[in-house]
Formats: structure tokens, C-alpha cells, sequence
């Protein structure tokens, strides 16, 4: 009698691609490690070094970020660089070492904040543990870790198109953010406050979650005392971004931050530089020059020591 064949499942799919930063000791242990046990070492472009097997691909940059690919990168994570390198096991325990990640909740965070050109944005997403775990799987990073305009643009739209997200944003043309401004006392956090509190609102309105997770920016409660939400909780701490519904949301916000500033870009005749740095005020000179002091409004955020010695070296 022939025997039935074992039904099939639906295993998670193996990781090809694992990131992490190492500290300088660790990066130190794993290149000898792989010398040790005869990797091949190649040259990658800004690498301290990097090794090939035939499943394997590791590269460790200067910056101590370590990219492991291949077909052979979960066993090497579990069986090498966890147990030997780093001690830690974390690829595949999120869900216990941070099980709130998984449970439906808001992640809030700004972009823009400190670049005298462009908006400020806040956004907020709503996601549950079926899009943390894709995002997760796709190394989702918050949007300081991400280099690329264009990367961050990218991985906006995927977070965007992800089964049961909710992505709102709220910002200002830079002439009434400009207003605005004065209308909150000068005061940035309260302006922002409120903006966050509009962007949870509107995300909420579309999908009900009883709990978010704030990007701390101030010891007060100043977005608690906007929001107008019932049945849901605001907590926040500082470096919030750990949990991936934060990190989409501060990619969401940076996206939204890209695609204005390069609207702008557009009007100015240049590309607006992020910051506010010796060159960013050049190029708000430059900007003066060309229009105007009275027309820096439109470009820049003029509360910015930045944007008022600007206008006097323009003269």
C-alpha cells in the first residue's frame, strides 16, 4: 500500500540577509575567526574587512555595521557570530524579548526637526505583528540608519503597501509652518506636539489600536495633553525607534520630508541641503541673493539662527 506523503506546511523562509552593528572588539574577534578557519577575504569598498564561503557572504564596514548573506546566513548567525562573537541571541527572538512589537499598536516619530530646509513632519503608523515580522524579515531600519534618499523612499512605499497599515502624516507649507510657529509662542515642542496628536487622530479615525509608542522629545506629557483619542494610551521613551511600528514611522516621515524638499529643490534651481551646517546657510545666502530675505520664508524654517544670519551676510 502506498503511503500518503506528509502534508506540507508553511515554514517561515530562511533569511538570506542579516545586519548588525559591532562594537570594535567584536569586529576584531570575527575577522579572526574567519581568518582562523580559512574564509576567503575579498575587497568591499569602505569594508575593515570581508569573507566569503560558498553559502556565505560577511562584510563588516568601517562604520562596525556587519552584512551577512547567502543561503548559509541563519546557521552562521546561530551557530557563529551569536554564540562566538556577540553572545546574544537575537535573530528570531524578537517576539520574546519584545513581544509589545508584535501586538497591534501606533508608532509616532518627526522628521525634519533639525534642517533649516523643508518641513516638519510627523507621521504615525498602525501596524500589528503579521507587518512587523515582514518588515523585520526585510531589516527594516528607522530612517537615521538608512543612507539613501532613494533607499528611504523605497522603503516608505513598502511600508505603505503592507496588509493592514495605516500610515498618516501631518506637516505645513513652509510659510505657514512659519506662522504656525509664532501661533504655538515660539515654542518647537508644543508646534510639534500638536502636529503628532493630528497624525494620531487621523490614524486612528481609520484603524483602532489601544496602545502607541512615542519618540520621546520632551520630559512633559505635551502630546498626551493634545490628543483627543479615547480609549488609547501614548506612551513614549527615548530611542522608541527600536520598535519597528516607530521605525516606520520615522521612514514614512523622512520620505514625506525628501519629497517636499525636493520640491522645493525644484523652485530654488539647486538641490536644498539637509542640516543646518556652514554650507546650508552658503546655500540660504545663495537663496537670499536670488530672491529675497522676504522670501527665505518660503524655503526655511526662520526661527533658525541659521536662516537670520543668512539674510545679514546676504546684504
Amino acid at each position: 500500500m502506498k503511503r500518503k506523503s506528509a502534508p506540507e506546511t508553511d515554514l517561515p523562509k530562511a533569511k538570506t540577509l542579516y545586519t548588525l552593528t559591532l562594537t570594535q572588539k567584536q569586529a576584531q574577534m570575527l575577522d579572526d575567526w574567519l581568518d582562523k578557519h580559512l574564509w576567503v577575504p575579498y575587497n568591499v569598498n569602505y569594508s575593515q574587512f570581508a569573507y566569503k564561503s560558498r553559502e556565505v557572504n560577511v562584510v563588516v564596514y568601517k562604520s562596525g555595521k556587519a552584512v551577512i548573506q547567502g543561503k548559509g546566513t541563519e546557521d552562521f548567525v546561530r551557530f557563529v557570530l551569536e554564540p562566538e562573537i556577540t553572545g546574544a541571541p537575537m535573530m528570531g527572538y524578537e517576539n520574546v524579548l519584545h513581544p509589545e512589537w508584535f501586538t497591534a499598536h501606533a508608532g509616532v516619530d518627526e522628521s525634519g526637526k533639525g534642517d533649516l530646509f523643508g518641513p516638519l513632519v510627523s507621521c504615525c503608523v498602525i501596524a500589528d505583528g503579521e507587518a512587523v515580522q515582514k518588515w523585520l524579515d526585510a531589516d527594516l531600519k528607522e530612517s537615521k540608519k538608512v543612507t539613501s534618499d532613494k533607499a528611504v523612499l523605497v522603503m516608505a512605499r513598502k511600508i505603505r503597501a503592507t496588509k493592514g497599515v495605516v500610515a498618516k502624516v501631518s506637516y505645513a507649507g513652509m510659510e505657514k509652518y512659519n506662522d504656525m510657529y509664532h501661533s504655538f509662542g515660539q515654542n518647537l515642542n508644543k508646534l510639534l506636539a500638536w502636529m503628532h496628536a493630528r497624525a494620531i487622530e487621523s490614524a486612528l479615525a481609520e484603524r483602532h489600536v489601544p496602545w502607541g509608542m512615542l519618540d520621546q522629545f520632551t520630559k512633559q506629557p505635551l502630546v498626551q495633553k493634545e490628543l483627543k483619542a479615547e480609549n488609547f494610551e501614548l506612551k513614549m521613551q527615548t530611542k522608541a525607534e527600536a520598535d519597528p511600528v516607530v521605525a516606520a514611522a520615522s521612514i514614512v516621515a523622512r520620505a514625506t520630508y525628501i519629497y517636499v524638499l525636493n520640491k522645493l529643490s525644484e523652485e530654488f534651481g539647486e538641490q536644498l541641503l539637509k542640516g543646518a551646517g556652514a554650507e546650508t546657510k552658503e546655500q540660504a545666502v545663495r537663496l537670499v541673493k536670488k530672491f529675497g530675505p522676504d522670501n527665505l520664508r518660503r524655503f526655511a524654517k526662520m526661527h533658525f539662527k541659521t536662516a537670520r544670519e543668512a539674510i545679514v551676510e546676504a546684504r
